[in-house]
C-alpha cells in the first residue's frame, strides 16, 4: 500500500521537473539575440549592472533595435547619451555574467 503513495510522489517530482525545466529560459540565446539587437560585439563598449537594471555603453545607439530588445523581456529602457539602461530584472546579473564571458 505504502509503494502507492511513493509511485505518485515520484512521478509528480517528475513532472515539476519537467514544468521548471520548460520555463527555464535558454539564456544563451537570448545574449545572442540581445548582443545582435545592440548592434554586436563591435559596438558594446562596457557593461555594467545596476541591481535589476544593465548599463550598457555603446559605440553607436542609434543602430540598437529597442522593440527586439523588449520582447526578450525587458521592462524598460532608457536612453542617456551613447548609454542604455535596460530593465530586466533578476535576469540582468546573469545575462552581464554571459556578455562578459562572450568578450
Amino acid at each position: 500500500m505504502h509503494w502507492q503513495y511513493i509511485v505518485i510522489a515520484i512521478i509528480l517530482i517528475f513532472i515539476s521537473l519537467i514544468v521548471i525545466k520548460m520555463r527555464r529560459k535558454d539564456f544563451h540565446i537570448e545574449i545572442n539575440k540581445l548582443i545582435q539587437y545592440l548592434g554586436g560585439k563591435e559596438n558594446i563598449d562596457d557593461v555594467q549592472i545596476n541591481l535589476s537594471r544593465l548599463k550598457v555603453t555603446l559605440k553607436d545607439v542609434s543602430i540598437v533595435n529597442k522593440e527586439g530588445i523588449q520582447k526578450l523581456g525587458a521592462k524598460g529602457i532608457v536612453e542617456i547619451d551613447n548609454q542604455l539602461k535596460i530593465i530586466f530584472g533578476p535576469n540582468s546579473k546573469q545575462l552581464k555574467k554571459y556578455m562578459a564571458d562572450l568578450k
